[in-house]
């Protein structure tokens, strides 16, 4: 490479929880650079998650947090030609790719969800992730699958 890698840009946490992770969904979760609205949905997201699993002993910033590591993929298959042939090559995942492919499923499924407002799609989708369902759970249970099916093609990584 010719250029120097360009520096990663530090993410200050965020007001309430004074959390770097916090910040990283809410810049996923924004539109049209409107951080603020981003903020109060996230914030009303976790109100709602915090009223109706009142049982468990955990905040909802620790069950938020669980869910995202439960939505977190470990392995994801690329595209790779060799002579000819295209073969699905499962790779390993980047610690910060990681991260940011479970924020973006976690975001794009609780778009796709029936729900009043944004907020209550979001609290449904943390709320399934947590327990294991829906569509964002689905989604890394998917991938896995696939990177076990083509297991056969790992000598092929790059």
């Amino acid at each position: 490479m010719r250029k120097a890698k360009p520096k990663k840009r530090v993410i200050l946490p965020d007001p309430v929880y004074g959390d770097v992770k916090v910040s990283k969904f809410v810049n996923h979760l924004m539109y049209d650079g409107k951080k603020n609205i981003s903020y109060e949905i996230f914030y009303s997201a976790l109100e709602i998650v915090s009223q109706k699993m009142k049982d468990q002993e955990k905040s909802a910033l620790e069950i938020w947090k669980a869910a995202l590591d439960k939505v977190t993929p470990q392995v994801e298959v690329k595209s790779r030609r060799i002579g000819g042939a295209t073969f699905q090559v499962p790779t390993e995942i980047r610690p910060d790719r990681k991260e940011s492919v479970s924020m973006k499923n976690l975001i794009g499924y609780a778009r796709k969800r029936g729900g009043k407002t944004m907020a209550d799609k979001l609290a449904a989708e943390i709320m399934d992730a947590y327990n294991e369902q829906g569509g964002a759970f689905k989604r890394k249970e998917d991938m896995h699958r696939m990177a076990e099916a083509n297991r056969a093609f790992a000598h092929f990584r790059f």
